[in-house]
């Protein structure tokens, strides 16, 4: 293929996604309290503050309920580390058993 031609297309194909990108921003979420009629008031300091205060007390009330993120399940950290290793292991040594023999193994390895 023509470079410049590959070229151009590549610099068009940047310009466009950049026009684009431009309406596509995402915002942070509006701290507001939403009225029964769709209105939004002010998160004000103080109610952050309360509700803050209330989430450290509902922690030190039940110190066994941990951070809430389920490290040794199978949706959590360690589980789904394990899946995906079991899963890309599996798939590597069908790979590696395949690759020792065949059209074009190395001879006198297998």
């Amino acid at each position: 293929m023509n470079t410049k031609i590959l070229f151009a297309a590549s610099l068009i194909a940047v310009f466009t996604i950049g026009m684009y990108a431009e309406n596509a921003v995402a915002f942070a979420q509006y701290m507001g309290n939403v009225g029964s009629e769709g209105q939004t008031g002010s998160y004000t300091l103080e109610e952050a503050l309360e509700i803050q205060a209330r989430r450290i007390a509902a922690a030190e009330a039940n110190p066994s309920s941990g951070s809430g993120t389920p490290y040794l399940d199978a949706s959590g950290v360690v589980g789904a580390a394990v899946i995906a290793g079991a899963v890309f292991g599996g798939i590597a040594g069908a790979f590696f058993l395949r690759g020792r023999s065949g059209k074009y193994a190395a001879m006198g390895r297998g």
